[in-house]
């Protein structure tokens, strides 16, 4: 489904990403760990269409989105659930909900993605009408996972949805996106949290100073150094 082939991302003169490259299969869960600074937030706008790399190429369903702009890759099936929880907070769950159907195709499945999104997280139809704003930060997470869903992905991004989540909130989250990719929409997780990552993920990536330096099963790192010397845990 989706194929990086040795990205590689620049900020003025200085490299991030170096010969970066991953995949994700259809209904796959794939968690992409790494400590603080090692380029996975730069990796998620790359294949989002935020950045431009300077080199190397990325597809998806076969077709080259290289440098595609963000709107045409929405389009094609791929969403993101961004960092720190950016939803309107003055505007009701539900017009943040309505704002993520943006593409036709979205619109002629407005219905269904809604009851995809109140079936997944039941909290959020009680509060349709309350101020986003308002709501608690775990409650505000599913507002944006939530959005995210209308736009009818294929495969959903999701940076660093734990952050800032106390750890019950972050156990439910977590069981929430192992329900989401049961559906069929494959998941790539971006995550610190590598324990729970691993938990619900098939396979996982770890990216330290802009490179991949393991891949594999998620089983394989649970008996070895990896999580330890690489993520912190």
């Amino acid at each position: 489904m989706l194929n990086v082939q040795d990205i590689e991302v620049y900020y003025g003169v200085v490299p991030v990403l170096k010969e970066v490259s991953l995949e994700v299969k259809e209904g796959e869960f794939v968690s992409l760990l790494g400590p603080n600074g090692a380029g996975k937030t730069t990796t998620v706008k790359t294949l989002m269409g935020l950045l431009k790399p300077k080199s190397g190429r990325i597809f998806f369903d076969g077709q080259d989105i290289t440098g595609q702009p963000p709107h045409r890759i929405v389009g094609m099936g791929i969403s993101l659930v961004p960092e720190g929880r950016l939803l309107f907070r003055e505007m009701s769950v539900l017009e943040n909900l309505d704002l993520g159907a943006s593409t036709p195709k979205a619109r002629a499945k407005f219905s269904d993605s809604f009851q995809l999104v109140f079936s997944l997280f039941p909290h959020l139809q009680m509060r349709k009408s309350q101020m986003a704003g308002t709501l608690s930060g775990g409650q505000q997470q599913m507002v944006e996972i939530g959005r995210a869903l209308m736009s009818r992905p294929r495969i959903l991004f999701l940076d660093e949805p734990s952050l800032g989540l106390a750890p019950l909130l972050i156990k439910d989250l977590f069981q929430k996106l192992k329900e989401l990719n049961e559906t069929g929409i494959s998941v790539f997780l971006v995550e610190q949290n590598a324990v729970q990552a691993l938990k619900i993920s098939q396979r996982a990536y770890v990216l330290e100073s802009g490179k991949i330096v393991f891949k594999g099963a998620s089983s394989e790192f649970a008996h070895s150094e990896i999580i330890s010397y690489y993520v912190g845990v």
